[in-house]
């Protein structure tokens, strides 16, 4: 792990797992922790990339708790994957916040 931590805004397939690009596989794999919208359906996403990454929930219920627990392990060295249901994060979906936050 770097002195530096860094979050990678991930962007994940729509309606299709074959469509996984290999960069996503390769940060998928190197993050300390994943964080995302859906946990269950991120689950699926990495199991079928053959990653086994924790993954802690971030969304719009939660996500002023979970911006805090994310900048933190970014401030701590930790490299962390945002991800969302599918597409890209950070914009409108939950996350926005964090990534205004690590920013």
């Amino acid at each position: 792990m770097s002195d530096r931590g860094r979050l990678v805004l991930c962007a994940t397939p729509i309606g299709n797992l074959a469509d996984v690009s290999e960069r996503l596989r390769t940060t998928l794999a190197q993050a300390d922790v994943v964080y995302a919208e859906d946990t269950r359906r991120t689950a699926i996403l990495l199991a079928h990339v053959g990653v086994s990454a924790p993954i802690r929930s971030l969304f719009v219920g939660n996500e002023e708790l979970r911006t805090e627990e994310l900048v933190k392990a970014v401030l701590d060295g930790k490299i962390v994957a945002l991800v969302t249901d599918a597409g890209m994060p950070g914009i409108s979906d939950p996350g926005a916040a964090a990534v205004r936050r690590a920013r």
